[in-house]
Protein backbone atom coordinates (compact mmCIF):
# COMPACT_ATOMS: atom_id res chain seq x y z
CA UNK A 1 0.00 0.00 0.00
CA UNK A 2 3.04 2.37 0.76
CA UNK A 3 4.04 1.96 -2.95
CA UNK A 4 0.93 3.03 -4.05
CA UNK A 5 0.84 6.09 -1.93
CA UNK A 6 4.75 7.03 -3.33
CA UNK A 7 3.63 6.32 -6.91
CA UNK A 8 0.54 8.88 -6.86
CA UNK A 9 2.46 11.58 -4.53
CA UNK A 10 5.52 11.33 -7.04
CA UNK A 11 3.33 11.67 -10.18
CA UNK A 12 1.53 14.27 -8.75
CA UNK A 13 4.54 16.09 -7.59
CA UNK A 14 5.53 15.74 -11.61
CA UNK A 15 2.84 16.71 -13.18
CA UNK A 16 2.92 19.92 -11.00
CA UNK A 17 6.27 20.53 -12.08
CA UNK A 18 5.59 19.95 -15.95
CA UNK A 19 2.51 22.36 -15.49
CA UNK A 20 4.84 25.23 -13.65
CA UNK A 21 7.74 24.13 -16.77
CA UNK A 22 5.31 25.07 -19.34
CA UNK A 23 4.48 28.32 -17.89
CA UNK A 24 7.91 29.72 -17.36
CA UNK A 25 8.69 28.26 -20.49
CA UNK A 26 5.36 30.65 -22.12
CA UNK A 27 6.30 33.02 -20.55
CA UNK A 28 8.96 34.25 -23.06
CA UNK A 29 6.78 34.81 -25.80
CA UNK A 30 5.03 37.12 -23.08
CA UNK A 31 7.75 38.94 -21.88
CA UNK A 32 11.60 37.88 -22.17
CA UNK A 33 12.78 40.22 -18.83
CA UNK A 34 10.43 38.30 -16.89
CA UNK A 35 11.70 34.91 -18.77
CA UNK A 36 14.73 35.78 -17.76
CA UNK A 37 13.84 37.06 -14.04
CA UNK A 38 12.51 33.42 -13.31
CA UNK A 39 15.12 31.78 -14.87
CA UNK A 40 17.51 33.73 -12.74
CA UNK A 41 15.76 32.33 -9.72
CA UNK A 42 16.38 29.06 -10.68
CA UNK A 43 19.90 29.47 -10.96
CA UNK A 44 19.85 29.38 -6.89
CA UNK A 45 20.78 26.75 -4.32
CA UNK A 46 17.17 26.38 -3.19
CA UNK A 47 15.82 25.71 -6.45
CA UNK A 48 19.42 23.17 -6.58
CA UNK A 49 17.50 21.37 -3.86
CA UNK A 50 14.19 21.60 -5.44
CA UNK A 51 15.62 19.99 -8.78
CA UNK A 52 17.30 17.23 -6.58
CA UNK A 53 13.45 16.51 -5.55
CA UNK A 54 12.35 16.39 -8.67
CA UNK A 55 14.96 13.81 -9.45
CA UNK A 56 14.76 12.07 -7.09
CA UNK A 57 10.42 11.87 -7.25
CA UNK A 58 11.08 10.97 -11.06
CA UNK A 59 13.15 8.45 -10.27
CA UNK A 60 11.18 6.53 -8.10
CA UNK A 61 8.36 7.10 -10.04
CA UNK A 62 9.96 5.47 -12.74
CA UNK A 63 11.39 2.21 -11.15
CA UNK A 64 8.07 2.03 -9.17
CA UNK A 65 6.21 1.79 -12.64
CA UNK A 66 8.42 -0.67 -13.79
CA UNK A 67 7.64 -2.77 -10.67
CA UNK A 68 3.67 -1.65 -11.34
CA UNK A 69 3.83 -3.29 -15.30
CA UNK A 70 5.96 -6.48 -13.69
CA UNK A 71 3.05 -6.82 -11.24
CA UNK A 72 0.80 -6.85 -13.83
CA UNK A 73 2.27 -8.51 -16.31
CA UNK A 74 3.94 -11.48 -14.82
CA UNK A 75 2.83 -13.69 -11.63
CA UNK A 76 6.29 -14.45 -10.67
CA UNK A 77 6.42 -10.65 -9.72
CA UNK A 78 3.33 -10.73 -7.89
CA UNK A 79 4.37 -13.41 -5.73
CA UNK A 80 7.53 -11.77 -5.52
CA UNK A 81 6.22 -8.12 -4.59
CA UNK A 82 8.18 -7.36 -1.29
CA UNK A 83 11.65 -8.81 -3.35
CA UNK A 84 10.77 -6.27 -6.04
CA UNK A 85 10.18 -3.16 -3.84
CA UNK A 86 13.46 -3.81 -2.38
CA UNK A 87 14.83 -3.55 -5.86
CA UNK A 88 13.02 -0.22 -6.59
CA UNK A 89 14.52 1.43 -3.40
CA UNK A 90 18.29 0.02 -4.07
CA UNK A 91 18.07 0.96 -7.40
CA UNK A 92 16.57 4.65 -6.42
CA UNK A 93 19.53 4.70 -3.59
CA UNK A 94 21.92 3.96 -6.82
CA UNK A 95 20.35 6.87 -8.69
CA UNK A 96 20.43 9.36 -6.23
CA UNK A 97 23.96 8.16 -4.93
CA UNK A 98 24.92 8.90 -8.25
CA UNK A 99 23.71 11.96 -8.95
CA UNK A 100 23.35 13.59 -5.56
CA UNK A 101 27.14 14.71 -5.16
CA UNK A 102 28.01 15.96 -8.48
CA UNK A 103 24.56 18.08 -8.83
CA UNK A 104 25.06 19.71 -5.36
CA UNK A 105 28.90 20.34 -6.09
CA UNK A 106 27.95 21.76 -8.95
CA UNK A 107 24.89 24.14 -7.27
CA UNK A 108 26.84 25.01 -4.50
CA UNK A 109 29.92 25.89 -6.01
CA UNK A 110 32.10 23.03 -5.51
CA UNK A 111 32.88 22.08 -9.33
Amino acid sequence: MWMWVVHRTTGVAIFFFLLVHVLDTALVRVSPEAYNEVIGHYKTPIYAIIEAGLVAAISLHALNGLRVIAVDKWTWALRRQKVLVWVVWIGFAIVMIGFLPRHLMHAFGGA
